[in-house]
């Protein structure tokens, strides 16, 4: 029997793990490690603080998403050793592979900021990208009656790029329903020079934080978090003050990766952008927030490499050459409170534009504009999440690969290509 070793058993592995098992050649055999028996549901920890989720709403069982006749093992992984095409777990276990996927996600890292996680870490500075991170933020919002809510990232890359964002539009919402908006100052602070890393859509976020009497502070590059005096200080010792930071920490991939020495400085594998094949070892491939690809790290933009990969997979068992068929394509709803919501479609060559999806003409989604339609198409996202992309079901119309269908570049796109017609004959 030969042996594909998948690292991680979150989205990315889950998803890998159900559309293999039934597609690799008969005489392979397909196992999964991780460490933790809960899958969470990552982007539910948005809605967690502000009490549109409850804690239950957002975890499962791994195991659950597992299929039947994948060997599942829930121990720590110590290190990955390609050259030998083994990976040791704790208690000494050996795993032997023919093929890797390493699918081992990214973590916060408040440690990288001096006192980021010092005396008030978890009591008036808080991160929502972890489950308890957002559980205990919940408890802090219910108390939280007046003063400055800061809205901060450290540093990109970070897991969906929008989150940060809409928790700001979902405070301001909160706040207003509570009758406290004008108590509560909220200012939004970004290393970027604006609200979003592509221009079409960091001019209309930008606008949407102006509208809803959120500043933004921009360019900052923090240097440390004054615990005693409450506030964060920028290397060019730019300083905000908070009552209560709600901070997106340094993200980082899995230590695992460290001490295998098969990572960045950030710890993200080094991969080809559209094989998804680990730009060091022909045997390993990468997938979701472990590779250093430069994409979103959402739940999307790993089910559309899911696709991509598993066919990269079979033509590697087959010898075939793999195919640069991932474009980077990240589709997100944007949560802008009051039960609306805006919807980005890009990918490694096209920034959101604004347009109708996934149907030309018809939507019922709007790129780039508020509507209730979206708000509940995220909504509904749960239930697809487990019970079609964990299962390795496809979305129906949603192809890996972005399409111009229904943007306004398609219009711009069919004018070129009919001028490119008439200089050539």
């Amino acid at each position: 029997m030969k042996n594909l070793l998948i690292l991680g058993a979150g989205s990315a592995g889950t998803m890998m793990a159900n559309h293999l098992k039934t597609r690799l050649p008969k005489d392979w055999e397909i196992t999964i490690v991780d460490q933790f028996e809960k899958h969470y549901y990552q982007p539910g920890f948005l809605f967690l603080p502000f009490g549109i989720y409850e804690e239950e709403d957002c975890f499962r069982t791994k195991g659950a998403y597992i299929p039947e006749g994948v060997n599942y093992i829930q121990k720590r992984i110590e290190v990955i050793e390609p050259e030998q095409h083994q990976v040791r777990l704790e208690e000494g276990d050996v795993l032997k592979y023919d093929l890797l996927i390493i699918a081992t996600g990214s973590r916060i890292a408040p440690e990288e900021v001096e006192g980021m996680n010092g005396s008030e870490w978890q009591k008036s500075v808080f991160d929502f990208y972890t489950f308890e991170g957002a559980s205990q933020l919940r408890r802090k919002l219910e108390t939280f009656d007046e003063g400055k809510l800061v809205v901060h990232i450290t540093e990109m890359p970070i897991k969906c790029p929008v989150a940060p964002l809409e928790f700001a539009f979902l405070a301001d919402w909160y706040f207003q329903e509570r009758g406290i908006r004008e108590k509560v100052e909220i200012t939004y602070v970004t290393p970027l020079d604006g609200a979003f890393t592509k221009p079409t859509a960091a001019a209309t976020l930008g606008h949407l934080l102006d509208e809803k009497g959120i500043q933004i502070v921009p360019d900052f590059a923090i240097a440390s978090v004054d615990n005693e005096n409450k506030k964060i200080v920028s290397w060019d010792e730019i300083e905000v003050p908070f009552d209560l930071l709600v901070t997106v920490p340094t993200n980082m991939g899995d230590d695992v990766i460290l001490r295998s020495g098969m990572g960045d400085d950030l710890n993200f594998v080094p991969t080809n952008k559209h094989t998804l094949q680990s730009q060091e070892y022909e045997d390993v491939f990468v997938i979701g927030d472990a590779t250093n690809i430069p994409t979103s790290k959402a739940g999307s933009v790993a089910h559309f490499e899911a696709e991509v990969l598993t066919e990269n997979i079979l033509n590697y068992v087959d010898g075939k050459e793999l195919k640069p068929a991932f474009d980077g394509h990240a589709n997100c709803f944007v949560e802008t409170g009051f039960n609306k919501a805006m919807l980005i479609d890009f990918n490694y060559d096209q920034e959101p534009v604004p347009g109708l999806f996934p149907f030309k003409g018809v939507g019922p989604m709007k790129l780039l504009k508020e509507n209730k339609v979206n708000h509940w198409g995220k909504l509904a996202f749960r239930w697809i999440y487990w019970n079609r992309l964990m299962k390795g079901k496809t979305i129906p119309f949603i192809s890996p690969q972005m399409s111009y269908a229904g943007k306004e570049v398609e219009q711009k796109k069919e004018e070129l290509t009919k001028k490119e017609e008439l200089t050539t004959h």
